[in-house]
């Protein structure tokens, strides 16, 4: 075998690895497989010859060969078909890997058949599966990245999406969610005359006071609508109940939040009994919420920000909406990315000082608990190892009942202005992550303590040295062009190291059409200028706005994310087109596009497309009469 195959082995063996796959290399342990095998010869001589690697995962049977050569991954036929002669199945992965299948699902009882085909040369590499069903149809599917879809925890979510078509139970769960805060929100409007900012915060009245339930202190069947004791005066017991029960200190903090909650306290409409309904509104709300947000949040293990679902609906509704106050709420795969990226464990701190809904928070927790057993050390994350400044007094109840549902005992969240805060103050924290996506657009020339620059050297200087911090922010942040923002750009890299930055896919905050990136730092490190960033182009990560839904996430974007981890985790190559590693100046631009260059040389098959299209085109323009176009004009003598 040449030895560039056997790197190329080498590489889809660590992929396999990596994705916890199970797997045997040219035989199989599985009897049945094996002697398939053993008759599978590619070239019709009866030698026996074996695939790469095979695994077997769930019910699926996979079959994997690879090449050291991209410019040989596929041959077809004149109908634009999967050539499978001889000398096609002989030197084509794709070819190759196609045979193979058909033969196993010809003589075995799998009915479930992945194969992939890999071409791998020392820049890049092409990664393709196919699907064959149990009536030996074979569907091809799209590109991969990494084997990680194809693991024990993620292959049935994986068939569901890019074989079956279907959606996954998240994504129905999620769909419910969006249905169910319209009908929330068109309730609200007909039996409640309530200011849309005001929306979101019943939601979370209402579920501390469910909260309750479990203690035998509140009982949805007691509200019934009594003209002394309301049912609203039932349920503010019940939330006062929760909130000390909670451990929400200090009493200023608990009485920020009660204060909050008494802007219905005398709402009679609320509490009397509606004709149409036959129970009060309070009751009605109480018993959807309960229903349809509760049960979500209490029996799902999701780092998924419900309430701040929630929240982002019912201001799409409004022309009150999170724009129009610089609110922009992080949606779950980028909170759950940023813990990620930084590979977040129980014994790290982390910081969010504009936490909104806490979305940051909650996919931070939920992230670290899955790290550890031990119950005392989950037990500190939540108590002692969140962080969090919110200045908005709605959003700073709204997040601390977020947490108060999520069990996390004692809430380090403070009602204050973070530009306000002495980063020597927050220091003491010794927080040793970051996370931050700052209000937007807030800044003017009179006022440039707001740009979102500002924000990111303010959270730089508020944690200690040599740790990490993330900031999601619009691109214009990365290529601002006033005085004021470059010089900040400058005092920052004089404190504080550059690691990566992020493009991101320009949907991933679609209703309020910010193009969005990631700044990765470490905190307290001067940057040295002969150090190499990396910037990627992480504008296709597989998320797609869908008609009536939220950003969806298709089948590719786990393999997307995965390959995105192994370049920053692993220091894997990749192509330029996706990373760039380079130093920087400090008036540049500081994204991909800025220092993107295409290193890339034309495989033999895109020489070949190109010049026959070349060819067509003259081919065409001489039938028209038009040959003029082909003679060089002789320069005047």
């Amino acid at each position: 075998m040449p030895k560039k195959e056997i790197v190329t082995d080498f590489r889809v063996k660590d992929m396999l690895v990596e994705a916890d796959i199970e797997f045997t290399p040219q035989w199989s342990s599985i009897k049945e497989i094996d002697e398939a095998l053993k008759s599978a010869s590619k070239s019709g001589s009866g030698k026996v010859w074996f695939p790469e690697f095979t695994a077997v995962v769930k019910d699926f049977l996979i079959v994997i060969e690879d090449k050291a050569d991209t410019n040989f991954h596929k041959s077809l036929d004149d109908n634009s078909l999967i050539s499978m002669d001889v000398q096609s199945v002989k030197n084509y992965a794709l070819n190759w890997a196609l045979h193979y299948w058909i033969h196993l699902a010809k003589n075995t009882s799998y009915n479930k058949i992945i194969a992939i085909w890999i071409s791998w040369d020392e820049k890049k590499h092409k990664m393709t599966p196919l699907y064959i069903n149990d009536r030996w149809e074979y569907t091809e599917l799209n590109d991969i990245e990494t084997m990680i879809s194809f693991s024990e925890k993620n292959i049935e979510e994986y068939y569901t999406k890019e074989i079956l078509k279907e959606e996954t139970r998240e994504e129905k769960q999620l769909e419910e969610i969006q249905k169910d805060a319209s009908e929330l929100h068109n309730d609200l409007r007909n039996y409640w005359s309530i200011q849309d900012k005001d929306k979101p915060l019943i939601v979370s009245w209402i579920l501390l006071a469910l909260e309750e339930i479990q203690h035998k202190n509140f009982d949805v069947d007691d509200l019934n609508w009594d003209t002394i004791n309301t049912d609203w005066n039932k349920i503010y017991k019940a939330i006062e109940d929760n909130l000390k029960r909670a451990r929400v200190s200090p009493d200023v903090k608990r009485d920020k939040m009660l204060n909050k909650f008494q802007v219905i306290v005398d709402t009679k409409k609320i509490n009397e009994k509606n004709s149409t309904l036959w129970k009060t509104p309070l009751k009605h709300y109480t018993e959807f919420i309960y229903e349809h947000i509760y049960k979500s949040i209490k029996y799902h293990n999701s780092s998924e920000d419900y309430v701040g679902r929630f929240y982002s609906e019912f201001m799409s509704y409004s022309w009150w909406d999170g724009q129009s106050l610089w609110i922009v709420l992080t949606p779950k795969h980028i909170t759950d990315l940023f813990c990620e990226l930084v590979d977040l464990q129980p014994t790290d701190t982390v910081f969010d000082p504009c936490c909104g809904t806490a979305g940051f928070l909650i996919a931070a927790m939920h992230y670290m608990i899955s790290k550890t057993d031990d119950a005392n050390l989950q037990d500190n994350i939540k108590q002692y190892q969140l962080h969090w400044i919110e200045l908005q007094s709605y959003m700073f109840t709204i997040a601390t009942t977020n947490m108060i549902l999520r069990w996390d005992g004692k809430s380090n969240i403070v009602n204050d202005d973070f530009l306000r805060n002495e980063p020597s103050q927050l220091q003491l924290k010794w927080c040793t992550v970051g996370m931050m996506n700052p209000p937007y657009s807030q800044w003017s020339s009179k006022d440039t303590d707001l740009y979102e620059i500002s924000f990111t050297e303010h959270l730089l200087d508020s944690l200690v040295k040599w740790w990490r911090a993330l900031v999601i922010v619009p691109q214009s942040t990365f290529t601002g062009k006033t005085t004021y923002e470059k010089s900040v750009k400058e005092n920052i890299l004089k404190k504080h190291t550059l690691e990566w930055v992020i493009t991101l896919n320009k949907d991933s905050f679609y209703w309020v059409g910010t193009n969005p990136c990631i700044w990765i730092f470490t905190t307290g490190k001067p940057h040295n200028s002969e150090k190499e960033c990396k910037f990627i182009n992480f504008e296709n990560d597989w998320y797609a706005v869908q008609k009536h839904r939220w950003l969806v996430e298709t089948a590719q974007a786990l393999d997307k994310k995965q390959h995105l981890l192994d370049v920053r985790r692993w220091e894997k190559e990749a192509e330029t087109k996706f990373c760039v590693n380079t130093t920087i100046e400090a008036s540049d631009e500081r994204l991909h596009s800025f220092y993107y260059f295409n290193d890339e040389i034309p495989t033999e098959e895109e020489f070949e497309k190109t010049i026959a299209e070349y060819l067509t085109f003259e081919f065409s323009m001489i039938s028209q009469w038009r040959d003029y176009l082909f003679i060089k004009e002789l320069d005047d003598e």
